[in-house]
């Protein structure tokens, strides 16, 4: 082989194994590493792009600041696959060129005349025209197929040309190592060690050939030392291209811990129900998250200056990166909006990139009121023990009196009364240590039109209305429904109460109407309505909340405790205006047997 094929040779070697080299030195960090460095890669992106689209409803899946997800890992190891049998292909159009130099160029004449000159020139030109072939298909059809075909094509061309031209059989063989280490590393590992077998029987074959039938006089030893040669570089490459698939597969592995990680957190930012907000030094907002969106509206997603957007948080943030003290004062976004607390944090040390946290002070005071609730809870269930003796002995007094001779009939009238309530109030003592327990209610089949008259008649007679009114009236006169009696019976008491206290105009007296009847679908529904001046809506929207009230005296607990109740007979209690004014707490309750 002429001086110049073994230089090329040797560059070509050098420039693959150096390749090979960084290949590994790239791929050789950990996967938690990669993935740790993909994930800060993929947060100063979303922070350093101006835009909102990580967490707001313009998708995520779109995007292609996200990590590596499985698909691209393997696409990633395709294309690297790809690359390497372009320069597979590359070689072999070297491989061509060379041997066409060899046979019909000017330096034909230093190797003499060939074994056999139309056979070598037919494998030339015919080696040429499928090299050719194969670099222009590389990237189509399977890379293995391609591959297999490949180093089939360069193996049985490059044999037949060391037997038809034995001068530079050398060089031609020392070619094709690295044909059989690209083999190799493209291919299975059995794959590879075939191709490397083959290619060592056809050298010893071609050789035994020659010598036999051709009369060649090349030493034994250099076959023997090519064959050595395809094996060992062979199981190098077949060892190297292992080590690649495993690193591609473990890369694979990783970007989808990554990209699910990643995906944890964007839900985790996007769910929180404090607002966040990820300003940069110019004060320009380049996150956000849905409850931020939430709090400031529509403004965050048409601005995006914090300056011009808030421009009292904004100054609050420029104080706190000067002092570092934070002014934790509530602050009013709108009118129309509840109160925040900003809170501020840096997004890395050193870092001109905050975060701002909006704390919603109504979140804050439902977790204060759900801590009361609970204390309160605990402190009703032992004050209903402790009420409970008394009123046991005040009820076995009352019975005494009522077995006395003495006792005139109106008094007797008034007995009754005491021990009507005495009773009715040990039922409620029951109902607060019930949901005190969470007992569920006992329900029964009642009939709703009968039971809101007996409530009617007893509610009169142990409260006086004066001028006040207190009816009944009901489209379904035999309308059933399931719930504990005592309990709803509990429920009319704080609705009507309410109704007579609250529900009447200025200067004249109060109509309270309790109406039964059904909707559209056959629920029974129970209505306390009254003809007052109705609810503020800023009002309706908190009547059910607990310790709100109107009123100086009352306690914003009853409302509170009604609904529970009748969530505990799987009722539903809604404020619902009248259109004609005043207004009407729906009781929806579970449908019961209609009495034929």
């Amino acid at each position: 082989m002429p001086y110049s094929a073994n230089s090329c040779f040797a560059w070509y070697s050098w420039k693959f194994m150096r390749h090979r080299q960084v290949w590994r030195t790239s791929h050789a960090e950990s996967g938690q590493q990669a993935a740790r460095r993909e994930g800060a890669r993929y947060c100063r992106r979303s922070a350093g792009s101006g835009q909102n689209a990580p967490y707001s409803a313009r998708g995520r899946h779109g995007d292609p600041r996200l990590p590596t997800t499985p698909a691209r890992a393997r696409r990633g190891a395709e294309h690297a696959l790809r690359r390497e049998l372009y320069f597979y292909s590359l070689y072999r159009l070297l491989e061509a060129s060379i041997l066409i130099l060899v046979v019909f160029g000017p330096v034909a004449e230093l190797f003499g005349p060939a074994r056999h000159e139309v056979a070598a020139r037919t494998i030339a030109a015919t080696f040429a025209i499928l090299a050719v072939v194969l670099f222009a298909f590389h990237r189509r059809g399977e890379l293995r197929l391609h591959a297999l075909l490949g180093v089939g094509c360069d193996l049985v061309f490059g044999l037949l040309a060391i037997h038809a031209i034995p001068a530079a059989g050398t060089g031609i063989a020392l070619m094709l190592l690295f044909n059989v280490g690209s083999a190799a590393l493209l291919l299975p590992a059995r794959l590879g060690a075939t191709v490397a077998i083959v290619a060592v029987a056809g050298l010893l074959g071609e050789h035994l050939w020659s010598t036999v039938f051709d009369g060649s006089t090349r030493h034994h030893g250099e076959p023997l030392m090519f064959s050595l040669a395809f094996l060992a570089l062979a199981t190098v490459t077949s060892v190297l291209g292992r080590q690649m698939r495993d690193s591609y597969a473990l890369a694979a592995h990783h970007g989808e811990q990554a990209a699910h990680l990643v995906e944890v957190n964007d839900l985790i930012i996007r769910r929180l129900r404090t607002g966040v907000l990820l300003v940069d030094g110019r004060n320009r907002v380049n996150v956000s998250n849905e409850a931020a969106s939430a709090l400031l509206g529509d403004r965050v997603d048409g601005e995006h200056d914090l300056t011009l957007l808030l421009p009292e948080l904004a100054r609050r943030l420029a104080v706190w990166r000067e002092t570092g003290l934070a002014d934790e004062t509530p602050l009013r976004i709108a009118s129309d909006a509840p109160e925040v607390v900003p809170r501020f944090a840096r997004l890395l040390a050193g870092s001109d990139q905050t975060l701002v946290f909006l704390d919603d002070t109504a979140v804050v005071s439902r977790k204060a009121e759900s801590m009361t609730l609970a204390t309160l809870g605990r402190f009703s269930a032992s004050l209903a023990h402790e009420i409970r003796n008394p009123l046991a002995a005040i009820n076995y007094a009352v019975q005494l009196l009522q077995e006395s001779e003495d006792i005139h009939a109106a008094d007797r009238r008034l007995l009754e009364i005491i021990h009507q309530q005495g009773k009715r109030m040990n039922g409620i003592v029951d109902n607060v240590l019930g949901l005190a327990r969470r007992e569920p209610a006992k329900p029964e089949y009642v009939e709703l039109a009968a039971f809101a008259r007996r409530f009617v008649e007893e509610y009169r007679s142990s409260h006086p209305l004066e001028q006040d009114d207190l009816a009944t009236t009901s489209s379904e006169p035999r309308l059933a429904a399931l719930v504990d009696p005592r309990q709803l019976h509990q429920v009319l008491t704080v609705l009507v109460h309410n109704a007579l206290t609250y529900g009447r105009m200025p200067g004249e007296p109060a109509r309270v109407t309790l109406h039964v009847h059904r909707d559209t679908r056959g629920t029974p529904l129970l209505d306390v309505r009254d003809r007052g001046p109705g609810i503020p809506e800023g009002a309706a929207r908190q009547l059910f909340h607990p310790f709100f009230t109107t009123s100086e005296h009352g306690t914003g607990l009853g409302l509170y405790i009604a609904r529970e109740l009748s969530r505990a007979n799987q009722a539903s209690l809604d404020y619902v205006g009248l259109p004609g004014g005043g207004s009407c707490f729906r009781l929806r309750l579970a449908p019961g047997r209609t009495t034929p």
